[in-house]
């Protein structure tokens, strides 16, 4: 690949780009002919190297000959960026396209294009740039950024992005007005025009249609380097959205139907690539059958590997022997509710004794650290939930102790971690009230009560006010975009959240009533309200529902089978 030279900005030193099948090399600094689009990317550098999504939206347009795209890292927005491939200002791009994965981006976007001299708001913008918001925010819940975005990609990056820049290069090259050129795609699969397209807009998903069960284009890093929260390692993707349909995981219902990818193109990423770590990415590992026999050829070959949380009747005696074999030293396993009702209330498919059987065996075969989740903040929950924590607490510290009892070399030691429940939209728990900040708080002292009488054991909690806040800018409507705005204007996120109380309370504070409409309902992700609204009763009353089965079903309607009972319906079915 072509360095940039002169003024234009070096690559620092140590950094590698992990080259692509079938990808163009990365264009000269010059643009001519082709049109230039901002792919920006909110945080610094090392936590933009370690996420996914955009890479492969620079992976799919770097293809493309009339386009030429390069990367902005966005920090904490307080600086006009310059690309990080060529050192040129932002203002000189026409498209730009940003990639918001959480609610606490939103910020430094509004920030990166005051300072670059953008107006932040899409009606003070008549002309280009045209400012395309992606992301899961996207179709999850737009509103909060509609006053700011000309158009948001609503769905996979893999399902027509290309076709949207293509088509917005020749309205450019033509002289094209934004206003005209917006009006003629306003209706496009997958993009949703604020105020022109016609409502909702179905997201779009790169679904085989010969087997929907199959993840055809896996994500995976196209960079990668020191800078990066996980230097030098590749990271892929094993699977997207998960069949287990826990109901306060937008991922198991915004990512339908569940997809996992064949080991075979896995195999050729790391063949072509070499990378010296591989780290696996998905929301069910375990539930992907090559797991075991991907890790094995990994390592065969002598390189190293990574997972992301696993489910703890999927870690069975033969896949924890092979992980500490290969030296994977910490294990995570995460148990959600506080009780076993507020599991079933989660829809959390989890036997107590397969998760004790699961804590013994890590300690018996030598592992040194298991970290355990949990979420608090259930709408449900109370003080008897936190009694049974407590003792299931203890017979986890027993289990960890029988499994030293074979005389392993290693201590165990546990950490408890605790995260505040969000409810989020697209999830049952979309009509739920959230916890307030004091008992939330109040929560996490019980819990670092009970943590305190436990040896070997430590906890770790989030910040409540955190939690509110992403939940304030994941439920609201349009009117918590002037959030965002005072939060610029008041210099952080504190400061306007107190200004924004009343608003704080009546997005988190109520439990929305059964009819009432949404602001992310201007998007169709599939799965229907009746649906939805169904889990959330059934979650009342401490049920469990069937995951998606492997077949399909017709509950959604995004796997196209109508042989699937609707079991969920029966009320017999409780586990």
């Amino acid at each position: 690949m072509k360095r940039p030279s002169g003024a234009e900005r070096k690559r620092p030193k140590g950094r590698e780009r992990i080259p692509r099948p079938g990808a163009a090399q990365a264009p000269p600094p010059d643009h001519g002919g082709r049109l230039p689009v901002a792919l920006l990317v909110p945080g610094d550098e090392g936590m933009g190297l370690s996420a996914l999504g955009w890479q492969v939206v620079h992976r799919l347009l770097s293809r493309e000959p009339e386009i030429a795209v390069e990367r902005f890292f966005l920090g904490k927005g307080f600086h006009a960026p310059t690309s990080h491939d060529s050192g040129k200002d932002l203002v000189l791009f026409p498209l730009m396209a940003a990639s918001v994965s959480f609610e606490e981006d939103f910020l430094p976007l509004l920030r990166t294009l005051a300072a670059a001299g953008v107006p932040p708001l899409r009606a003070e913008r008549p002309d280009y740039p045209l400012v395309l918001v992606g992301g899961p925010v996207a179709f999850l819940n737009p509103a909060p950024l509609a006053p700011l975005a000309d158009a948001f990609w609503v769905g996979e990056a893999e399902a027509g992005l290309a076709e949207f820049c293509l088509a917005m290069k020749r309205a450019v090259f033509e002289g094209v007005p934004k206003a005209q050129f917006l009006e003629s795609v306003k209706n496009m699969p997958g993009l949703y025009v604020p105020g022109r397209t016609k409502l909702p807009v179905r997201r779009v998903a790169a679904i085989d249609s010969a087997d929907t069960t199959l993840l055809s284009c896996p994500a995976s890093s196209s960079f990668t380097g020191p800078q990066a929260a996980f230097p030098d390692a590749m990271l892929l993707e094993i699977n997207r959205g998960c069949p287990h349909a826990c109901r306060f995981c937008a991922a198991g219902f915004v990512y339908r139907p569940p997809r996992h990818a064949r080991m075979v193109d896995l195999i050729a990423l790391v063949e072509e690539f070499q990378p010296p770590k591989v780290g696996l990415v998905g929301t069910a590992l375990t539930d992907w059958p090559d797991l075991l026999p991907f890790l094995r050829w990994l390592a065969g070959r002598k390189t190293k590997f990574s997972l992301s949380s696993l489910r703890a009747d999927g870690l069975n005696e033969e896949l924890l022997t092979f992980l500490r074999q290969c030296g994977i030293r910490t294990i995570t396993l995460a148990l959600e509710g506080a009780s076993e009702r507020l599991r079933r209330a989660a829809n959390k498919k989890l036997d107590p004794e397969v998760f004790l059987e699961a804590v013994e065996r890590c300690a018996r075969l030598g592992v040194n650290h298991l970290r355990v989740y949990i979420i608090l903040g259930w709408p449900w929950e109370g003080p008897e939930d936190y009694d049974e924590l407590e003792e299931f607490l203890g017979r986890i510290v027993d289990a960890r102790d029988r499994g030293h009892g074979a005389k392993t070399r290693e201590f165990m030691r546990i950490t408890l971690g605790a995260s505040s429940l969000v409810p989020k939209p697209f999830t049952p728990l979309q009509w739920a009230p959230m916890m307030g900040e004091a008992e939330l708080i109040a929560a996490q002292k019980r819990l670092g009560e009970m943590v305190k009488k436990l040896r070997g054991v430590a906890l770790n909690v989030d910040a409540p006010f955190q939690a509110r806040l992403q939940g304030v800018l994941s439920r609201g409507g349009e009117e918590a975009f002037r959030l965002v705005e005072l939060a610029a204007a008041e210099g952080g996120w504190k400061k306007a959240m107190r200004r924004f109380e009343p608003e704080t309370a009546e997005i988190l504070d109520r439990e929305r009533g059964p009819d009432e409409a949404f602001p992310w309902e201007v998007i169709d992700l599939g799965v229907t309200r009746k649906s939805l609204r169904r889990e959330y009763e059934r979650a009342a009353r401490a049920l469990h529902t069937p995951g998606c089965p492997a077949e399909g079903c017709s509950d959604c309607g995004l796997c196209g089978m109508d042989t699937w009972m609707d079991a969920a319906a029966d009320p017999k079915i409780q586990s």
